[in-house]
């Protein structure tokens, strides 16, 4: 059960990438954790909140941060292009770096920092969300 909730919608979306980073930071949710656990959880949001709006072409993101006692869950919704992030392969993280493929890099850490990452498409929306557990 989660006791503390923040919801916001940014409508317009264009240049607000800090502006949705400092929001999810600043919520009361994620203000009190570890130092170790907002690095995180800072490094995340940007990943996720950026490739959404570099690449979905979509105009409006609705940002939900819930709490309960033992997790944070944060949660991104949108209107832009149907893509799954997830499916992407992850990149060869032990390949010299002239071999590297440049791309995927950010999912792939969200994927090793976060407890969990889903992702849906339901109604004409993209839904992905990330679960941090609380120590």
């Amino acid at each position: 059960m989660y006791f503390c909730s923040m919801e916001r919608r940014f409508d317009p979306v264009e240049g607000k990438n800090a502006e949705i980073i400092e929001t999810v930071m600043n919520c009361p949710e994620v203000v009190n954790l570890p130092e170790d656990v907002k690095f995180k959880v800072r490094l995340c949001v940007e990943e996720i909140e950026e490739n959404i709006l570099d690449y979905s072409g979509t105009t409006w993101v609705d940002v939900h941060v819930n709490a309960a006692t033992d997790e944070l869950k944060i949660t991104f919704k949108d209107g832009g292009m149907e893509f799954d992030p997830l499916k992407r392969q992850d990149p060869d993280i032990n390949a010299p770096l002239e071999q590297r493929q440049i791309g995927g890099l950010g999912i792939y850490l969200c994927k090793e920092m976060m407890d969990s990452v889903s992702y849906r498409y339901e109604n004409g929306s993209n839904i992905l969300t990330m679960v941090k557990k609380i120590k």
